[in-house]
């Protein structure tokens, strides 16, 4: 064979040079779509439990309590036993629940949240800061948890969801109990008392309506 002939053979147009660089591409654009597949699918399941709440009719956005909020709420907890226990509706990343079992020994703290992520994080919290023991929070639907067991009840809730909040704490909630609502106002319930400070303010209620029957325990 010339060499002509197998220069001709082995030219970037011949039929086995592109056949080759055919696979090559072929190869790297299954890997590509593989690697990129991995990542959406990675993406989807980190961020679905942020997601899966504004799904619901009505949710819980996930916006911290400021030192000013915390301060003005523990005003309002005042635990009348050593079997008082306190409950922070909508708990995110725990600060309420902390904050009150740090500052009130006699105080049993628990919150309820749906975002699994920010109950692992407000128990890891809870235990650096020494109150693990005294603190419980459920990754549960809120509208699903019994509020009976609480003699505080602290809410931080948004305009939309007050009406069907004040309608649920009417039928489970204890005579008496202490109800702190941050940010927005209940729509009808008596108040009794209130610190205004814009966003930082909060409401306190005692609910007097009997509790219904329909009440379950909260499991762990």
């Amino acid at each position: 064979m010339s060499t002509i002939e197998l220069e001709q053979q082995i030219s970037p147009g011949s039929p086995v040079s592109d056949g080759h660089r055919q696979k090559t591409t072929s190869l790297s654009g299954k890997i590509l779509i593989g690697v990129t597949g991995g990542i959406a699918v990675g993406l989807s399941i980190v961020c679905y439990p942020f997601v899966a709440p504004a799904l619901r009719r009505h949710c819980l956005p996930f916006v911290p309590a400021t030192p000013n909020q915390i301060r003005n709420v523990l005003s309002f907890v005042k635990p009348s036993t050593a079997g008082s226990k306190l409950l922070d509706i909508g708990s995110g990343d725990g600060r309420i629940v902390i904050a009150a079992a740090r500052s009130r020994p006699s105080l049993k703290a628990d919150g309820v949240e749906l975002n699994p992520w920010l109950v692992y994080y407000s128990r890891l919290t809870a235990l650096r800061n020494g109150v693990f023991n005294r603190t419980n929070f459920f990754q549960k639907d809120l509208w699903k948890f019994s509020i009976a067991p609480y003699d505080h009840i602290v809410i931080f809730g948004v305009e939309q969801m007050m009406e069907d909040l004040e309608k649920k704490i009417l039928s489970e909630a204890t005579p008496g109990t202490t109800v702190i609502a941050c940010r927005f106002p209940f729509p009808t319930m008596k108040t009794v008392d209130r610190i205004e400070e814009g966003i930082d303010s909060v409401w306190l209620y005692r609910p007097v309506t009997k509790p219904s029957s329909h009440g379950t325990p909260n499991g762990a």
